[in-house]
C-alpha cells in the first residue's frame, strides 16, 4: 500500500461492495426480522455526481436488502449484483459484458469475499477499518471507514486529481 494519489489518474469506473463500504458493516434487527443499514448521503452525493459526469458505478455485494436496491438505483448505479457469494466471476463476467478496461476501474472492498476481486482492477482500495488481509493487498487505504466517507473519498479524490470536481 503506498497511498499514492497517481493511482487515481487512470480510473474511469467504480466498483463496491455495499456492507462495510457503503455501510458501517451493522446490521439493525427489527422485531419484525428486517435489516436495517445506515448509508451516508455524502456518499451517495458523490456518487450521482460520478455518474452525471460519465463514470460507471456499480456494485457486487453478498447481502441482499431491498432497500438497498432502491437507494442504489435512485442514485443511478448499475449493475447492482446482489445475493453474491463468490464476487469474482460475476466481475470478470461485468468486465467482459461491458467492454470497459480492467485497469481503469477502481474496486473498493473490505472483508474476505472481495481478496479475488482486487487483482483484476487498476486501482484497490479500502476503507479505514477493513480486515487486515485487504487492507495489505489494497493500493490506497481511505482515512474514512465505511458507510461514514470512504466511497465519497475515492470518487472525490479521482474527480479532483482529473480536474472533474466541479467545487472549489
Amino acid at each position: 500500500m503506498n497511498n499514492s494519489l497517481a493511482a487515481f489518474h487512470p480510473i474511469k469506473a467504480f466498483f463496491f461492495d455495499v456492507d462495510g463500504v457503503m455501510t458501517d458493516g451493522s446490521l439493525l434487527v427489527t422485531e419484525s426480522g428486517e435489516f436495517l443499514r445506515r448509508m451516508s448521503t455524502r456518499d451517495g452525493f458523490a456518487m450521482k455526481l460520478a455518474i452525471k459526469l460519465g463514470y460507471p458505478i456499480g456494485v457486487i455485494t453478498g447481502g441482499s436488502s431491498i432497500g438497498v436496491e432502491k437507494r442504489l438505483t435512485l442514485l443511478g448505479v448499475s449493475p447492482i449484483y446482489s445475493g453474491v457469494q463468490i464476487k469474482e466471476p460475476v466481475f470478470l463476467e461485468y468486465i467482459q459484458s461491458s467492454g470497459l478496461d480492467p485497469t481503469t476501474i477502481l474496486y473498493m472492498g473490505d472483508d474476505y469475499p472481495d481478496i479475488e476481486v482486487m487483482p483484476h482492477v487498476g486501482l484497490a482500495a479500502c476503507p479505514s477499518d477493513a480486515i487486515p488481509e485487504i487492507q495489505r493487498i489494497c493500493t490506497y487505504i481511505s482515512p474514512f471507514a465505511g458507510g461514514d466517507g470512504c466511497v465519497r473519498d475515492v470518487i472525490e479524490k479521482t474527480l479532483r486529481i482529473q480536474q472533474k470536481w466541479p467545487y472549489a
